[in-house]
């Protein structure tokens, strides 16, 4: 199935969650916000959220510095 990821087209197997997208693109362990489809969506609700064909998604990660 397809999903936008930051505007991005990105092919997902069916019944894919956020977390296994997350995992696959290594992004696991950072520190992340994500919106699904205009929502921001809760990290402790990654394993449970399932994707769907056409979701977009933006991911932001937090880079610190000095």
């Amino acid at each position: 199935m397809h999903i936008a990821i930051n505007g991005t087209q990105h092919e997902v197997d069916t019944g894919s969650n956020l977390q296994d997208l997350l995992n696959s693109l290594a992004l696991a362990k950072g520190r992340i916000a994500v919106e699904l489809n205009g929502e921001i969506v809760s990290r402790s609700t990654f394993p449970q959220l399932i994707l769907n064909n056409g979701d977009n998604l933006e991911i932001v990660q937090a880079i610190g510095g000095g």
